[in-house]
């Protein structure tokens, strides 16, 4: 069953954070995906670019709308993504809490319903 962690946090502003303590949850992440690779279970995983990148794409009023910055205003924004494949939600939850990403960060672990396989729904 796949899931995926999806890690919630509020963004720091431009130097914010000291260079070594970044420093320190990089190398963290490395040894997390890496543990998650050799466990055989890492899918995907993804830490995205800042809030101030984003974009947003709809047509909920019929027309296309495209416009900058995230579609709600939050405390909170998704910072990354990590997609796994494991047994149950009880092996999600276990690797869930051996993400750096708890020391600063709310994960929410929920089961993904399809995916995408080489252009097809499965």
């Amino acid at each position: 069953m796949r899931y995926a962690l999806l890690l919630n946090n509020t963004e720091p502003g431009e130097g914010e954070i000291p260079a070594e303590v970044i420093a320190e949850m990089q190398e963290a992440f490395g040894v997390y995906g890496t543990a998650l690779a050799a466990a055989g279970v890492l899918v995907a995983g993804e830490i995205l670019q800042p809030v101030a990148a984003t974009t947003t794409v709809t047509r909920r009023d019929g027309s296309l709308q495209i416009q900058d910055g995230p579609f709600a205003d939050t405390k909170e924004a998704l910072a990354g993504v990590f997609v796994i494949d494991v047994p149950d939600l009880d092996a999600a939850l276990a690797w869930a809490e051996k993400c750096p990403a708890t020391q600063y960060a709310v994960i929410e672990v929920r089961p993904v319903g399809i995916s995408l396989v080489d252009g097809h729904w499965v």
